[in-house]
Parts: C-alpha cells; sequence; structure tokens
C-alpha cells in the first residue's frame, strides 16, 4: 500500500494574483480517490523564492510527485520539476517557459489581436488586476459573485518573479500534459498551444476562461489522474 501511495503524490501549485484556495475543486475529488495532494501556497514574490517553497513540499513526500501548475504555476513546476523526485507535470492554462524565458519575455510579444490583461502599473514592486476587469479577463466562466471575491482577495504579484527566468525546463526531460483554455483572455490560447506543443506535451483543449482549474475541475482531475498513471 505504501507504494502505490508513493506514485500517487500531487503537488498543486497556483499562479499569479491568487492562492492556493482555487484548487480545492481539483483537491477533494482527488483526495476521496486516495491520492495524497499538497498545495503549495507560492509567496510570488520571485521565482525562486517559489520554486524553493515548492521543493519544501516535494521534500516532505513518501515518494515521487506530479507536479501540477496554474498559470505562473507553470514557470514554477518548470524550474522545480528538474528535482529528482518529480515525476511528472501538468500545465493548466500555464506558462511553460523554455530556457532563459521568463512570464515577462513570454508575454513581450502577444499574438495579433490578443486581449491585454488588465494589469494595473506596479506599486512597491507589487503587482494587482483592475478588479472592475478580473470577471471578464480572469474568470469568465465562473459566476460573479465568486469572480468578485477573487478580485477582492488577490494576491500581489511581485514584479521580481514575472522576470524569473528558468534555466533548463524540466519538460526536457520529464513527461508532460498540457490543458489549453480556449477562452482565456490573459494567456492566448495560440501562445498555450504553442508552449503546449514545443514541451512535447500530451494535449486537452476545452472551453473555459484563465480560471478553468475552478470552473471545471473534474478535465484538471483527468489529466492528473493521467499523469500519475503514466
Amino acid at each position: 500500500m505504501a507504494a502505490e501511495t508513493a506514485l500517487r503524490n500531487v503537488v498543486l501549485v497556483h499562479g499569479g494574483f491568487v492562492d492556493g484556495s482555487g484548487w480545492q475543486g481539483v483537491h477533494e475529488p482527488l483526495v476521496d480517490a486516495g491520492y495524497n495532494v499538497s498545495i503549495v501556497q507560492n509567496p510570488t514574490q520571485s521565482l525562486a523564492g517559489d520554486v524553493a517553497a515548492t521543493l519544501q513540499v516535494v521534500a516532505e513526500l513518501d515518494g515521487p510527485a506530479v507536479l501540477v501548475g496554474h498559470s505562473y504555476g507553470g514557470v514554477v513546476i518548470t524550474e522545480a520539476g528538474r528535482d529528482s523526485r518529480v515525476s511528472a507535470l501538468v500545465y493548466v492554462a500555464a506558462f511553460a517557459p523554455d530556457a532563459g524565458e521568463s512570464v515577462n519575455s513570454l508575454i513581450a510579444d502577444p499574438p495579433p489581436g490578443a486581449p491585454v490583461p488588465p494589469i494595473l502599473p506596479p506599486k512597491g514592486g507589487q503587482l494587482f488586476l483592475d478588479r472592475e476587469q478580473f470577471h471578464a479577463s480572469f474568470a469568465g466562466d465562473l459566476p460573479e459573485a465568486q469572480a468578485r471575491f477573487m478580485a477582492d482577495s488577490q494576491v500581489p504579484w511581485g514584479v521580481e518573479a514575472l522576470e524569473g527566468a528558468v534555466s533548463e525546463p524540466a519538460w526536457r526531460s520529464k513527461p508532460s500534459w498540457y490543458l489549453v483554455a480556449a477562452d482565456d483572455r490573459m494567456i492566448p490560447p495560440p501562445a498555450q498551444r504553442v508552449m503546449a506543443e514545443r514541451a512535447g506535451a500530451t494535449v486537452t483543449e476545452i472551453p473555459g476562461s484563465h480560471s478553468v482549474y475552478v470552473s471545471q475541475p473534474a478535465a484538471v482531475v483527468d489529466m492528473i489522474r493521467q499523469a500519475t498513471a503514466a
């Protein structure tokens, strides 16, 4: 039983502007199915700090783990995933950088006609999304009240975290899966498809906003199960 459990470790890593509570809909069915699920509360102030926080969680597990990253969390798992205790990567509407790339470099040249995320000018090195535009840009397929709560409970995203560049991407040596959110207005779907293809990921595409991990947790759970069974 211990060996079986060790192969069912899942670590969920959130992105920018939000915290780990958004993973609840993914966490519960996985736990009910017998998975050992951990959620990283990233400080989101620097890539190095977030990688360290993730690896601290991984180090406490008994056996290998699958890392799951949403949005900026994809950058974190791309770097942290090189650890020998990581068996696979799952990207959920996430950045999947190559060596030397950061969030800043990946968003520098958006596809023509792509919506512009309503990121406010930095204050004290911290970034927030415009609350009035949060629903449409980040959580378009969630109820208005839920999107309003997410907007009002935003976590500041440090400018330094956006500038953090990946050294060597874990997807070069670890199997990866990618869930493309076809209605994403934060990371353009064409960019998601390019990153997924470049990483050689097993791809599933579904309708959904950038908050697809909240609005359609069953699709995320299904992909995680694929990664743990591979």
